[in-house]
């Protein structure tokens, strides 16, 4: 399932740009508004869909995400509903890969063979599990390789070049860079600094390197575009959903 996001990465550097990567929470505030979004992401120019698994206790996530996430629980979200939104997104979409990303718990409750085999079927590349550390990824990877499913490493300011290799073992799809350390929607990182540890970063792996939280203006996008291969955006983009709705949030 991994020839998704590979044939993805390498036709965005073939055509020499950076990829969007976009972040919404499924059933936010609604399965049926949140289903519309998620179809509607990749005309409005995203390149890989993050979808978000709601949980009750986001650690990583600041405010709008935290919120983002009880409005779906309140709409009733389940980790089955989310991999049933996947499916009716590949009824007209085959080739825009998409990542599930969320916390452990909820995987672990459903049974984590089960849900790389189920998250497969319905479509899903893979997954970015916040709070599972390297030491823990034998609870997913050997799952993950037997099904070609992409589990994708974060990949922080503070990680040290020996650690980064040992995380990196085994990895699929792409890297996913946090700008700053904290919560998603936090500050900015300074971009000079970023740009000098993409690139050191690049030195130590050949997967594509996208980068991620505190990314908030469609200027600060475009100049990290410039020496990252994608962009995440996410926090805005469920803000904007939930202040304007969901035409302003797919035209941003």
């Amino acid at each position: 399932m991994t020839a998704r996001l590979d044939n993805r990465f390498a036709s965005l550097k073939a055509a020499g740009r950076a990829g969007l990567v976009t972040f919404t929470m499924a059933f936010d505030p609604n399965r049926t508004v949140a289903q519309n979004v998620l179809n509607g992401l990749p005309a409005a120019g995203a390149d890989v869909i993050e979808l978000g698994i709601p949980f009750s206790d986001p650690v990583a996530d600041g405010p709008t995400i935290q919120l983002a996430g009880q409005r779906a629980l309140d709409a009733g979200a389940t980790l089955n509903g989310v991999l049933e939104m996947v499916r009716e997104f590949r009824q007209s979409d085959a080739k825009t890969p998409i990542i599930l990303m969320g916390y452990y718990n909820p995987v672990f409750r459903y049974g984590t063979e089960k849900f790389v085999a189920d998250a497969v079927a319905a479509g899903v590349d893979g997954s970015i599990l916040v709070d599972l550390p390297p030491e823990e990824l034998a609870e997913i990877q050997p799952h993950a390789d037997k099904h070609g499913f992409a589990v994708i490493r974060l990949v922080a300011p503070t990680t040290g070049d020996a650690r980064l290799a040992a995380m990196l073992q085994g990895a699929r799809g792409f890297a996913y860079y946090i700008a700053v350390a904290g919560i998603t929607g936090a500050g900015s990182a300074d971009l000079a600094v970023l740009e000098q540890r993409v690139k050191h970063l690049k030195s130590q792996t050949s997967l594509p390197l996208a980068v991620g939280f505190g990314v908030k203006t469609p200027e600060q996008a475009a100049a990290i575009a410039a020496f990252a291969d994608a962009v995440v955006v996410g926090s805005a983009l469920v803000k904007t959903l939930d202040e304007q709705g969901t035409d302003a949030a797919l035209a941003l």
